[in-house]
């Protein structure tokens, strides 16, 4: 079994030519069926135009998939008090499977007070709160938000919460691995490495490094595949996982077991 735990339907690298979510999902349910990939979660994005639709087109879009979940993109510039009570809303019903935070792109840091309401609503509800951590692929992010290390603040003040380090921390993978290896309720996604294709030199370089990162943090109860589709590819993904040199047990929590577990996927 296959889980993607992050990909997007914004117009990014491969729909960038693709107008209509509808289109965006057939292309999405297409990629997933070339790749074996059983169920994926789709994160809403920061903010809302043409582009990038908002989490409750999502919702009704996806409505006809039972391969498919949502988590939303909660900001503190873009969502008003409304529309986090209608989150809320969704989350009671079961729409949504967790929330996330896009430090870096929103230039505020993880650990501050005004997103207490994100994480307050993550403890309520036994969700998993995802942060963006890391490089950023627009030019107007600002890294000193999205630096990985500023999740340990979040994690010891909320130590009831679940939350998911999106992308390693890339490039601060070693400031991650910390962090995780520190916190008993830090997680972990692999995705977004790369734009596009892994090449032959940096698909080594990362192998070393995602090595090195369960060697330091042990055993991955903590780490998830996901792919950040569709601004990397997943058959490149698919094809950099399985050259990792992991136990099969280890494999099985990677692939499935822990976003399963976490994100309460039937």
């Amino acid at each position: 079994m296959i889980i993607d735990c992050h990909v997007h339907v914004n117009q990014y690298e491969l729909l960038k030519n693709v107008s209509s979510l509808e289109e965006r999902l057939n292309m999405l349910q297409i990629e997933m069926a070339s790749n074996n990939v059983d169920y994926a979660l789709i994160l809403s994005s920061y903010k809302v135009n043409s582009e990038r639709p908002s989490t409750k087109q999502i919702i009704d879009a996806i409505k006809k998939y039972d391969n498919l979940g949502v988590v939303a993109g909660v900001t503190v510039d873009n969502h008003t008090d409304e529309e986090f009570q209608l989150y809320k809303q969704w989350i009671r019903d079961g729409l949504i499977k967790g929330l996330k935070i896009y430090a870096g792109y929103e230039h505020y840091y993880p650990y501050d007070e005004r997103y207490n309401r994100v994480y307050d609503a993550c403890q309520e509800f036994d969700i998993p709160v995802m942060i963006h951590t890391g490089d950023t692929y627009s030019p107007t992010g600002k890294l000193r938000y999205s630096r990985p290390l500023n999740l340990d603040d979040v994690a010891v003040e909320h130590p009831d919460v679940k939350i998911v380090l999106c992308h390693l921390g890339n490039p601060w993978i070693q400031d991650a691995q910390e962090v995780i290896y520190k916190n008993h309720n830090v997680y972990a996604d692999i995705s977004g490495l790369v734009v596009g294709d892994f090449d032959h030199y940096f698909e080594k370089m990362m192998k070393e490094k995602v090595a090195e990162l369960i060697n330091y943090a042990g055993e991955p109860r903590y780490l998830m595949y996901g792919t950040d589709w569709p601004i990397s590819t997943m058959d490149s993904y698919l094809n950099f996982v399985a050259k990792l040199k992991i136990k099969k047990e280890y494999r099985d929590l990677l692939m499935y077991q822990n976003a399963k577990d976490l994100f309460r996927i039937s």
